[in-house]
């Protein structure tokens, strides 16, 4: 079984995480893109996050429909700092792959972070790191034993972010065609970004 793990805080899930998820999935061939919401993201230690409960819920509904995406809450369930190196080690073990079979999707602006990170380069011992290119990467910005390292995935650059929807939706701005027609109606249900 051919596994990629896409980790990430989903504040909220959006049209480009859909995306991102499906076009590399059928580029490399993968059986499970497997979501995996971070409970308390490390980067993010010191910003406002929305409650996992509820991120978990939008995550549900934006995934629904597509049998080869599936969810772990094994960092919620973990509890604590969410570290992918514990993550990319527990499921390895539960799943029982090798890591010709483990892909762990980030973005071209999370690589730029990634020396910085609980054991990188276990990271890249235990499982193949996959990257999707973000505009405005530049291959200089990141150390050589990391890029000698990592795969770049050849897929579609999406001008979305969690951020911008957050953003637009406290400006009373249309977020339609940004996220599904499921997040949108929780997203307004619950009030989730109203200062």
């Amino acid at each position: 079984m051919k596994i990629c793990l896409f980790g990430g805080t989903f504040d909220p899930p959006h049209i480009g995480h859909l995306l991102i998820a499906q076009t590399i999935c059928e580029a490399e061939n993968f059986d499970k893109i497997i979501f995996v919401p971070a409970l308390i993201p490390p980067h993010k230690r010191s910003n406002k996050v929305t409650p996992v409960d509820l991120r978990l819920q939008m995550l549900q509904s934006a995934l629904a429909s597509n049998p080869k995406f599936e969810i772990s809450e094994i960092e919620i369930r973990r509890g604590g700092v969410s570290f992918s190196i514990d993550t990319i080690l527990e499921i390895k073990q539960s799943m029982k792959l090798d890591r010709e079979n483990l892909y762990f999707l980030i973005g071209s602006d999370t690589l730029k972070q990634f020396h910085t990170w609980k054991d990188p380069e276990r990271i890249l011992a235990e499982c193949q790191v996959i990257v999707a290119l973000r505009p405005g990467f530049k291959p200089g910005e990141i150390p050589n034993w990391i890029f000698r390292q990592v795969r770049f995935a050849n897929i579609p650059r999406i001008e979305i972010s969690s951020t911008t929807i957050r953003k637009r939706w406290r400006e009373n701005k249309t977020i339609r065609y940004m996220v599904t027609q499921p997040v949108w109606e929780f997203i307004n249900q619950h009030n989730l970004y109203s200062e």
